[in-house]
């Protein structure tokens, strides 16, 4: 049965509303984070980067939600339920896989990162000069590049009801992690395509069942 190695308030949500959505049987070894937020060290006894999500199926061990929710969709989805067929859509569907972590989570991440330079565990010397830091890089630079990306998927979103087309597909299921965050913490205001998508996935029964079996997901604000 293939095991999925889920870390709460992680991607490794994403796999699992895969599988919910999939139908496929699974079993699920949980992590909590630590205080740090960091994964616990026990993850790298499954794969040297210690980040989940991390599958096992049939002798292979998978790290990377694109790469797996790839795979999920290839050897589960013979019906093709959640890849698109036309030329199109199928480049859409490509484009917001990558896009996911290569463009959007890289700018959120700065985000929350800079947002902990004025706070323990930074020491308190040097707090006021990091909190300023931050200040000046939102200011300077991820505010607009933010506000750029959040402008896009919202024209996107106008056109369609889902990212590669009419219907749920893998590349809404990568989406829905760096979508999540922007809405929490992103500091974009007027965005209700995407908060009208975001309603549809949390709709969903299969996103439903894997709040349920990952606990609950909610990414505040920074």
């Amino acid at each position: 049965m293939l095991t999925l190695h889920h870390l709460n308030q992680s991607r490794s949500q994403r796999v699992l509303w895969a599988l919910e959505e999939l139908g496929v049987p699974y079993q699920i070894v949980r992590y909590q984070r630590q205080k740090s937020m960091l994964a616990p060290d026990s993850l790298k006894k499954v794969h040297p980067l210690g980040k989940s999500p991390v599958v096992e199926d049939e002798g292979l061990i998978l790290a990377e939600s694109g790469a797996i929710l790839e795979y999920l969709q290839e050897t589960y989805d013979p019906q093709q339920r959640f890849k698109p067929e036309e030329t199109k859509q199928k480049q859409d569907y490509r484009f917001w896989l990558h896009y996911a972590e290569g463009s959007l989570m890289p700018l959120l991440l700065m985000k929350l990162v800079m947002s902990t330079l004025g706070k323990p565990p930074v020491p308190f010397g040097v707090r006021s000069v990091g909190k300023l830091l931050a200040k000046g890089v939102d200011k300077a630079f991820l505010r607009q590049q933010i506000e750029t990306h959040a402008r896009f998927m919202e024209s996107e979103l106008a056109q369609r009801s889902w990212f590669a087309g009419d219907r749920l597909t893998m590349a809404d299921i990568q989406m829905s992690f760096p979508v999540f965050a922007l809405l929490a913490r992103g500091g974009v205001d007027n965005l209700p395509n995407l908060q009208a998508w975001k309603k549809r996935v949390e709709m969903r029964p299969a996103w439903q069942r894997a709040v349920v079996q990952g606990g609950p997901f909610d990414l505040p604000g920074s």
